[in-house]
């Protein structure tokens, strides 16, 4: 019988080879394999002596020959398959072991252009496809954790069941469809063109999870090949606490995207069911979190939250006094660490270093999100308070309510449409969002802020369509306003926020967030 051994990734190659022997195959392999095998003492022979045809361009040409595919795709139960490969002296092949070039890994490198499309696998994709189209004759291994169960199979029956071989076919097309579309989303993104005809989303499995959003749902976490530059969770280090589950990441991610819209001061911001309840910078980082965590405590009380600094023993302290379900941030002190140890159900992750950066800037990724028969693809909203903004009222805004203003509409983005944040330069005071009328908005997070809301700032991620919006916000106690403007009703709602003395801004920017 005979095996062919090609692989990149040779993690347990020479064990699994050695086995191979061991069950009677003789084994065909090219390039490093190869030396790698005879320098472990394992015999195996030249692909190019088996098929009497040099490699060639190179090495671009090494395994696409007939005595290769023929073998791989030759049915030697088929009466003429079996005719035509021996007038053809081709030998079947039992047993196909290729993982591809590593061009995901030359790309995370910055290698060159011609360095990189160097890195794209023929032969490979070749020999992995048709071993798995004839995966009823042929055993096609792509990953090297599936040594040990397919060996255990040679040794204990002398064969590979139909239901192993089945679940590596399946595994090996999944194999090429990722490595072709990290190519095709590679070469889009080396043109610029965030928006293909025909989208490739690469994305590899990270975890199964037990369950969705619901326990009746089933649930999975995909994670793309390769890290983007920007903190991310599913790059982040999981330190400790249970699994993971969907809603965690779903929060996690949106107190991530929140935490980095802040980089000059220390912040701390506190999610429950996507939406923030509680937000604050300080010059510690301690007292920015205690802050966010008195925004709304009861809210706060199995949150989710998210920090931009490295947690130090104080603040590590102060996360242990409340419940939360997980937190994040770009590190922890030995002292955190051994504090937040004795909460064992918390889930600690490290974001890594950039999340602390004062140079971190809000993800440029792509948002993706499924409809049914469709994807919906957009840049992801990074859009940042800009001098472009215009004061529309009689009165312009002193420098503190500017701040408040700015702190506000850097929150607001983040709260579900029609969103209304009342804030002061430093904290939030009171949101609310996911309302079909802005006024509604208005009024519930009024009541939430009660009494605090006097002097506040107000941020609206799209504008008011009537002055009654404006009449709320004036009478909870707030004393400017950021929205986009665009309204019909424009100057009906500048001249109630004249009447009011309210400093109103237009950005000319929204922020929708459905």
């Amino acid at each position: 019988m005979l095996a062919l051994l090609s692989v990149s990734d040779k993690r347990g190659l020479v064990p699994f080879a050695q086995g191979l022997v061991r069950c009677g195959f003789t084994i065909l392999s090219t390039g490093g394999t190869l030396e790698a095998l005879k320098a472990a003492g394992v015999a195996a022979r030249k692909v190019s002596e088996h098929t009497g045809s040099p490699e060639i361009l190179g090495g671009r040409v090494k395994t696409l020959h007939p005595k290769i595919h023929g073998g791989i795709l030759g049915r030697p139960d088929l009466e003429s398959d079996h005719r035509e490969m021996a007038e053809n002296g081709i030998e079947p092949i039992a047993l196909v072991a290729v993982n591809l070039y590593p061009f995901r890994e030359t790309v995370a490198k910055g290698a060159s252009r011609a360095d990189t499309i160097e890195q794209i696998d023929i032969g490979g994709p070749a020999m992995v496809r048709a071993s798995a189209k004839n995966a009823s004759h042929v055993t096609i291994i792509v990953d090297p954790e599936d040594y040990t169960s397919v060996l255990a199979e040679l040794e204990s029956t002398k064969a590979v069941s139909d239901k192993t071989r089945r679940t590596l076919q399946r595994k090996a097309f999944a194999h090429t469809a990722g490595y072709d579309a990290a190519i095709a989303s590679w070469l889009a993104e080396q043109e610029g063109d965030a928006f293909p005809d025909e989208l490739s989303l690469p994305f590899k499995k990270a975890q199964g999870l037990r369950y969705g959003e619901n326990p009746h749902q089933r649930g999975a976490f995909y994670k793309e090949h390769r890290a983007p530059a920007e903190p991310t969770v599913a790059f982040s280090e999981v330190m400790q606490g249970k699994e993971l589950s969907y809603n965690n990441i779903l929060d996690l991610d949106a107190a991530l995207g929140l935490v980095l819209e802040f980089t000059q001061k220390p912040a701390a911001v506190v999610i429950k069911h996507n939406t923030p309840c509680g937000v604050a910078i300080d010059d510690s980082l301690e007292q920015a979190y205690r802050r966010a965590r008195a925004v709304d405590e009861t809210s706060a009380f199995g949150g989710i939250v998210a920090l931009n600094r490295v947690v130090d023993d104080a603040t590590g302290k102060a996360l242990a006094e409340t419940f939360l379900e997980a937190v994040i941030a770009p590190g922890y002190s030995d002292g955190a660490k051994e504090l937040l140890a004795t909460r064992k159900n918390l889930r600690l992750l490290n974001a890594g270093p950039g999340l602390s950066a004062t140079t971190a800037k809000p993800r440029a990724q792509l948002d993706a999100r499924s409809v049914s028969g469709g994807i919906l693809i957009m840049d992801r909203d990074a859009q940042e308070p800009g001098l472009e903004w215009k004061c529309v009222t009689k009165r312009q805004p002193t420098a503190d309510e500017l701040a408040a203003l700015q702190f506000a509409w850097k929150v607001c983005k983040h709260v579900k449409s029609n969103a209304i944040v009342f804030a002061t330069p430093t904290e939030l005071l009171a949101q609310a969002g996911g309302q079909t009328s802005r006024v509604d908005s208005v009024k519930i997070a009024a009541m939430r802020g009660g009494t605090r809301l006097k002097g506040s700032a107000v941020a609206s991620d799209a504008f008011f369509p009537f002055r009654d919006g404006l009449d709320a916000l004036a009478a909870a106690g707030a004393l400017c306003v950021v929205q986009p403007g665009g309204s019909m009703r424009d100057a009906e709602v500048i001249a109630a926020a004249d009447e009011h003395g309210l400093a109103m801004l237009f950005t000319g920017v929204r922020h929708f967030r459905h």
